[in-house]
């Protein structure tokens, strides 16, 4: 201690600079308990963020399911959202699917008819016009192209003869369209066989369908059954089944 300096009497404690006496301070609030210390200070932090956050939560509109559907999002991926955007059809798959539905409404497996009688089998072979003009003619000569991998023929004669019949001009397009791409199309499994003639008529056809866009192809193909199918066929398994079987049923009768 250098000359000069005062002592502090006997039972006075000593002064500090600034900082020692702010920490002093902060000591005497600490013991005194106004000030938290440790795992007290970390608990009353907790306390106070729960609070804010609980402020945060009723301030903001909670959204439940019965507002998905007005709140459309196409992020949803709950599978009991009802975003509006799950229910947004295609106008591509609207359209195929109304195809599918012409598609089925169009030609049958097999033609509802009474069964032949043996006058009506014979007259099958004395005129190709007779088989086709009914529908158990049809049903046979059918299952006769079948065996020759070849019954799409028939029916592309049947879907033509079903356009013909057809008044609505939607409906007449959406036909046109699906014999074009099921019998006309070379990427087609079930094409059938035209010359180059008849296929641009049609494709001149297709500009503003008809029930006759297909006219020259329909009658090129019945020509083509007639000289090439039908002999086979009078000489085929399936005719002479046909008419043994009912031969058989009118002598026993």
């Amino acid at each position: 201690m250098r000359m000069g300096d005062e002592q502090p009497a006997l039972g006075e404690q000593p002064s500090f600079n600034g900082c020692d006496h702010g920490k002093d301070l902060q000591l005497s609030a600490v013991i005194d308990g106004e000030i938290p210390m440790g795992s007290e200070r970390m608990e009353m932090r907790k306390r106070q963020m729960s609070v804010h956050q609980d402020t945060v939560s009723t301030a903001q509109p909670q959204q439940g399911v019965g507002n998905r559907g007005s709140n459309a999002c196409c992020f949803c991926w709950c599978c009991c959202c009802s975003c509006s955007c799950l229910t947004v059809r295609n106008p591509e798959d609207e359209r195929r699917r109304a195809s599918n539905e012409i598609r089925g409404d169009g030609i049958p497996n097999w033609e509802e008819s009474p069964t032949p009688t043996l006058e009506d089998v014979y007259s099958w072979g004395q005129s190709f016009d007779k088989l086709m003009n009914t529908p158990a003619g049809r049903n046979a000569f059918r299952e006769f192209l079948r065996t020759e991998f070849s019954e799409e023929n028939m029916l592309f004669w049947m879907a033509c003869e079903d356009l013909k019949n057809e008044a609505n001009k939607n409906v007449i397009e959406e036909k046109a369209r699906l014999i074009y791409e099921d019998y006309i199309s070379i990427l087609s499994p079930k094409e059938v066989s035209l010359d180059s003639r008849v296929r641009e008529v049609i494709n001149r056809n297709m500009l503003e369908p008809t029930q006759h866009t297909f006219d020259d192809a329909q009658l090129q193909i019945y020509t083509l059954m007639h000289r090439d199918s039908y002999p086979r066929f009078m000489n085929s398994v399936i005719y002479k089944n046909l008419l043994q079987s009912l031969s058989e049923n009118t002598n026993e009768s």
